[in-house]
């Protein structure tokens, strides 16, 4: 699960180098999008974790894991949010549950980014 949060960390990258402009603006859009608001951080943290499983963005399983724990959030809200994904995704959805507790197998302990 750490390789897939590097392997986020260098697609980032990649883009601030290819286009520092754009790096900056998504990231300033996802601050904004996630911070508090009608909706709590938990709250929107566990939303982005389902819509990564629904379209199975396995560097954002992992990343979206270990933000949902540090905003708060408990192995079962995240495996609910997940099983809300699978609803919406299918099997497709299901295989990738594998991927949300591997995660937290390795995260729980250091909810951190």
């Amino acid at each position: 699960m750490r390789r897939r949060i590097e392997d986020f960390r260098r697609a980032f990258k990649a883009l601030s180098r290819v286009s520092p402009g754009a790096a900056e603006g998504f990231s300033g859009f996802m601050d904004a999008i996630l911070a508090g608001g009608a909706l709590d951080v938990k709250t929107k943290e566990l939303i982005a974790l389902a819509t990564a499983v629904a379209v199975g963005c396995k560097p954002c399983i992992a990343v979206w894991v270990q933000r949902s724990l540090a905003a708060g959030a408990t192995r079962d809200e995240i495996l609910e949010a997940a099983c809300v994904a699978v609803l919406m995704g299918g099997v497709p959805a299901l295989t990738r549950m594998v991927e949300v507790e591997e995660a937290l197998d390795e995260f729980a302990w250091k909810p951190s980014i």
